[in-house]
């Protein structure tokens, strides 16, 4: 799955999916998709990352609290 940073509109690759979508997680393994060579894996902030299209990520996948009303 592809997203992106929010500041620098960096595109990167997730690496784990499952931890993506896991609310009780904060942070996401991820590589750089810049150059032509594999970068590697890097912690991120759920909070720094939306979808390319602009879109933040569902509240569900970043707040384990969430419940919908």
């Amino acid at each position: 799955m592809l997203l992106k940073t929010k500041d620098g509109g960096t595109l990167l690759e997730i690496a784990d999916v499952q931890a993506l979508i896991n609310p009780s997680k904060n942070e996401v393994t991820a590589r750089d998709q810049e150059g032509q060579e594999e970068q590697a894996a890097t912690a991120y902030s759920k909070d720094q990352l939306i979808f390319p299209s602009g879109e933040e990520l569902p509240r569900c996948w970043r707040d384990a609290n969430y419940t919908k009303a």
